[in-house]
């Protein structure tokens, strides 16, 4: 059935950049969605053309945008033309387009979304909401990935699916990582796999939820909102389990990677069962777990992560652990120092941070990469988060 829907996106369906925009009738909530960031993702276009031919402008309150994403590789039905457009978002990475004279394909995409994300900026009201619509090449249960503020957890928390954070210390330039930095809620939503037609039925779900979550639209508003709670809650078997990514096999330069076939994300695996082929060469699970995103399309860096369930209690303990700012006390610690204060950056001595526990790190909020072969540079994002505008909503 996809297949019907992706020859009319090739063919009859004129897709712009702005797939639909709806200013309602009072003032409220900016809520703005992204669909084919991927190119052979269009069941996010397909999910969010239908949802806004839908909605009765005087029922909402505030302004709703859908925008499509990676328009070249949409028209082409491919990931990506050159360079994958979900991973070009770093400010280093914009500017250094920016100053190119001549850019490719994927980079001109970048350039003409990134002006339509700062005019949007300046031309709405706070509270924003972002939510990027994808799909995965394995089978999954659909779910939500999210940098891990307080404020995302949150306002996550209300949808009848599973949650993983972390993945962002995996992934370097996510569309969602560049705008959480800006300090709004984001979060991404994969809705099932590439050519299953529920990844449609899934996202336009999840578009309703999102409206009358944020407040946009009240629930009596939207006819079916029980159905559509119910659908995702069926969707994914009744796991709201939040999860954390422990792991991920990195597709090196010219690495022949194959995943085995048949595994399908959350499925629960044992350490050393044999999950890939790198250059003829078996992989094995180097850990217990659920695996996630196995990677069964050609085009892709990620071959499969691993992910683990958080415990509640720590859940729990990392909240009240942000709120009174315990992470004031690292930058006193021998080899740790601030980078920025006010945008939480640390710079930590690889010397000590092997003997500070990574979980540490992650219950106050810090997610990690390493940028020198002695330094680790910690990001939180809890001292960038604009949680002030989200503290009279209702969620909150």
């Amino acid at each position: 059935m996809i297949e019907v829907y992706n020859k009319a996106l090739d063919s009859s369906i004129k897709v712009d950049r702005i797939l639909g925009k709806i200013e309602g009738a009072k003032p409220g909530p900016t809520v703005v969605f992204f669909g084919g960031i991927h190119g052979n993702e269009t069941s996010g276009v397909f999910a969010l053309k239908d949802t806004l031919a839908g909605i009765n402008s005087a029922y909402v309150k505030g302004t709703i945008y859908g925008i499509s994403g990676n328009l070249k590789a949409l028209k082409k039905h491919i990931r990506f033309v050159k360079d994958d457009l979900n991973r070009l978002w770093t400010k280093q990475q914009i500017q250094k387009i920016k100053d190119k004279k001549t850019f490719n394909a994927d980079e001109g995409e970048l350039l003409e979304l990134h002006t339509v994300l700062e005019d949007l900026l300046k031309a709405n009201q706070p509270p924003f909401y972002f939510v990027d619509l994808h799909t995965t090449s394995s089978n999954t249960l659909p779910f939500i990935t999210i940098n891990d503020a307080l404020i995302n957890r949150k306002f996550s928390e209300q949808f009848p699916i599973p949650i993983v954070l972390g993945i962002e210390e995996y992934l370097n330039g996510p569309l969602l990582s560049y705008i959480n930095q800006m300090g709004y809620v984001s979060l991404g939503f994969e809705s099932g796999q590439h050519d299953d037609f529920s990844a449609i039925t899934n996202s336009i779900a999840f578009v309703y939820l999102t409206l009358v979550y944020s407040g946009i639209l009240k629930e009596e508003a939207v006819i079916n909102f029980s159905k559509y709670h119910e659908q995702l809650k069926q969707q994914a078997n009744k796991n709201k389990t939040v999860y954390e990514v422990i792991y991920l096999h990195k597709i090196k330069k010219d690495e022949r990677f194959k995943m085995l076939n048949g595994f399908k994300s959350f499925e629960h695996i044992k350490k050393g069962t044999k999950l890939a082929m790198s250059n003829a060469v078996e992989i094995a699970a180097p850990y217990n777990g659920s695996i996630f995103m196995p990677l069964y399309q050609q085009r892709g860096a990620e071959g499969f992560f691993i992910i683990k369930p958080i415990e509640p209690f720590f859940l729990k303990l990392s909240t009240v652990l942000r709120r009174i700012k315990t992470d004031s006390l690292l930058a006193m610690l021998p080899g740790i120092s601030w980078v920025s204060k006010a945008e939480g950056v640390l710079q930590v001595n690889l010397t000590v941070a092997k003997f500070m526990a990574k979980p540490l790190f992650h219950l106050l909020g810090y997610r990690n990469k390493q940028i020198t072969s002695t330094h680790l540079r910690l990001n939180n994002r809890e001292r960038v988060a604009k949680t002030k505008i989200y503290k009279k909503e209702p969620w909150y």
